[in-house]
């Protein structure tokens, strides 16, 4: 009886230290996701031009029904995807960015990429900020801008080149840069 005793008082000791440990292991595992996320996604390049390089000749249709030709006259572009969790969350910080910086309507371009023909709730957000095109992942204009994440947003000159972009529109230069 005593070395039963001994023996369940051993392992509830084991058990004991086994929890401890498992907190000590998920709290560490908590702060290098947290360091890993962050630096995944602002390291990850999201628009795969060159600064200062032209973005490729595209055409797309936008939700008004107007053909886009191109990135000539455009400034602010931001991508966003039905299928990214994250896109939803992004689209009032970058309405709130274009408004702040007085950013003409006619000059900004937003992307929805999704695989059926219908637009996500947030694409009239977009529409009421700047020209708005729904588009399939392997559209022209996604090609042109050489995307591979999403949100993804950029500044263009205004001969069509790059000149930043960031998987978040508080990461864009100031607007003196836009104007």
């Amino acid at each position: 009886m005593v070395f039963l005793g001994a023996a369940v008082a051993l392992v509830g000791a084991l058990c004991l230290l086994d929890l401890l440990l498992t907190f000590g292991v998920i709290r560490r595992l908590r702060e290098h996701a947290e360091m890993l996320s962050r630096a995944g996604v602002q390291d990850m390049p999201v628009i795969g031009l060159a600064s200062g390089e032209p973005v490729a000749a595209f055409s797309a249709l936008t939700l008004g029904g107007e053909s886009l030709t191109g990135a000539s006259g455009l400034r602010v572009a931001g991508f966003f995807s039905s299928a990214c969790s994250v896109c939803p969350e992004r689209v009032g910080p970058f309405t709130e960015y274009l408004a702040g910086h007085r950013v003409a309507r006619e000059s900004v371009l937003s992307v929805v990429v999704t695989p059926d023909d219908g637009p996500p709730p947030y694409a009239d957000r977009l529409n009421e900020a700047g020209q708005v095109c729904v588009v399939q992942h392997d559209s022209e204009v996604v090609r042109a801008f050489k995307v591979s994440g999403f949100p993804a947003f950029c500044l263009l000159d205004a001969d069509g080149a790059l000149i930043a972009a960031s998987y978040d529109p508080a990461g864009l230069p100031a607007p003196a840069t836009v104007v």
